[in-house]
């Protein structure tokens, strides 16, 4: 779902493309969703009763943060005392969202040291008196975080089992080491998120199991992740924070399947941004950074994107000689705003019909209404149109070596294709069949995966033994996630040495992914 367009595609067994439909975004994304399915179901004439799996990439969570709307109140708790107390959780959040999901913090005795030694004794007695005013205030919603819990989790895990008993089974529980890597701020942060949307994801797939069963879709339903990998829709209900970029990452995944490419950059043009990620070996790079979301600094896996506000509905200007675009967007609206439908708003697609390089399938369209635009303004907006795209594409960009680039996403129109050869970086523009369809596409195809982020000491084990751990440890989240035991790989490995540490610890970060089951080849 994008916020113009909801894509919605039916694929076979062996991921041949059946039939594919795109509708307008509706305010309520689930009807949105609903009017996709019936239009797939309707125009493929499919047998709902034979389809074995449904796919779908949301925008709830991330929706409902920005707009600050259904967020749960949250307990905080951050085991760590007597470290860690001078700056407390939440410290640097915009206001009004530390508003929206309370000021509830327990701050507890606890927590590790790298190396796994305590910092102090878990305070069980800390813990039952914050879960007591946590029931109290009716929290229905625990994020915790223990100092270095990604080395050691017992002290989370102790905690969560406390909060259960006293709060009850159905509490929703947030622990840190499975969502971010290490950082106490950006993977509490990270945590809270997660805490925060735990019932706008429950009710989101609840809402789509509704949607599949009523029409005699009894499939097992998967939620697409940031990583550009499914994962089931029990584990998306504990861990919805881990859906919140799905979409970019979705379409990387359909212009390696739409390709065949393994290795490239992909342009995702929607209707209102324009989206650069690096694809490595099938896969999303993933951001070695901290990520911003909304303000809030995180540290949980998130693709490595450059992101503008450049798509077919964003909307052109012009002050004397100067030309700008956007960031703001028509959106789900252009069909009534937009020029070239009758409206009074100049946006890109408007400026890619009366440059006479585009072309849309739609009777409600009349050219003759762009052609009356300034000279000009569409000159000075195609010219800025493939600045904004080149600029994005350097940011993305590791290496001053020209690269192939894959176009994808229904807004990929603005760009002229006699300019395809001269985006300066790129070696070649491949636009494949079937574009427009890439975010669904990656949806439906994609694998399971599961991934860990851990320091391990070197004092009493081996590199070979703690590798062949970590690897044990990402096959089963990846197990967890939904996918097929037998059939998970590991498909990455990195391993950082923290040489500075007296017990010469390494990082190590493992990621396996799997096949959904074998009918999926």
């Amino acid at each position: 779902m994008g916020g113009t367009h909801t894509d919605a595609v039916l694929v076979s067994e062996k991921n041949d493309l059946l039939s594919a439909v795109k509708t307008s975004t509706t305010r309520d994304v689930t009807i949105g969703i609903v009017k996709s399915m019936d239009l797939l179901l309707k125009e493929s004439g499919a047998n709902a009763s034979e389809i074995g799996y449904a796919m779908i990439g949301t925008t709830h969570c991330i929706n409902a943060i920005v707009q600050r709307k259904g967020l749960d109140r949250v307990a905080v708790v951050r085991i760590g005392l007597p470290a860690g107390a001078a700056v407390g959780p939440m410290m640097d959040w915009p206001p009004d969202l530390r508003a929206a999901v309370g000021d509830f913090v327990y701050n507890v005795h606890g927590g590790y040291e790298y190396d796994g030694r305590e910092i102090s004794p878990l305070s069980e007695e800390e813990l039952t008196e914050a879960a007591i005013d946590a029931k109290k205030k009716e929290l229905k919603s625990v994020a915790i975080s223990g100092i270095f819990s990604p080395v050691k989790a017992e002290n989370e895990l102790r905690a969560a089992t406390i909060f259960s008993e006293i709060l009850g089974e159905d509490t929703a529980i947030s622990l840190s080491h499975k969502i971010g890597s290490l950082g106490l701020i950006e993977r509490e942060n990270a945590t809270i998120l997660n805490a925060a949307v735990v019932s706008v994801a429950r009710a989101a797939a609840e809402a789509f199991e509704r949607a599949c069963s009523d029409r005699g879709i009894a499939a097992t339903i998967y939620f697409s992740q940031n990583d550009g990998t499914l994962m089931s829709v029990d584990y998306a209900k504990s861990y919805p924070i881990l859906t919140v970029s799905s979409g970019p990452t979705n379409s990387i995944r359909g212009a390696a399947f739409l390709t065949g490419l393994s290795d490239c950059l992909v342009v995702d043009i929607g209707g209102t941004t324009t989206l650069v990620g690096v694809m490595v070996k099938g896969f999303p790079r993933q951001s070695a950074a901290a990520i911003e979301l909304d303000g809030v600094r995180t540290n949980f896996r998130m693709p490595d994107l450059v992101s503008i506000g450049c798509g077919g509905g964003s909307v052109v200007r012009k002050s004397g000689s100067t030309v700008t675009i956007g960031p703001d967007s028509v959106g789900y609206d252009i069909r009534k705003e937009s020029v070239a439908w009758g409206g009074e708003v100049v946006t890109n697609t408007d400026i890619s019909l009366a440059a006479g390089y585009a072309t849309i399938q739609d009777e409600a369209i009349n050219i003759g209404r762009v052609k009356d635009l300034e000279t000009g303004l569409v000159r000075g907006a195609v010219a800025e149109i493939l600045r904004n795209v080149e600029i994005s594409i350097d940011r993305a960009k590791t290496s001053a070596e020209a690269i192939t680039m894959v176009l994808v996403g229904g807004g990929g129109i603005i760009i002229p294709p006699d300019h395809y050869g001269k985006i300066r970086g790129v070696s070649k523009v491949i636009r494949p069949s079937n574009f427009q369809y890439a975010n669904a596409l990656g949806a439906a195809i994609s694998q399971v995966s599961g991934e860990i982020d851990m320091v391990f000491p070197l004092e009493h084990e081996s590199r070979e033994d703690v590798l062949k751990k970590a690897k044990e440890l990402a096959v089963e989240e990846s197990v967890k996630a939904g996918a097929e035991r037998d059939s998970v790989e590991v498909v990455d490995i990195d391993e950082i040495y923290l040489s500075y540490l007296p017990s010469n610890a390494v990082r190590i970060k493992v990621k396996a992914a799997g096949q959904l089951s074998k009918l999926m080849v």
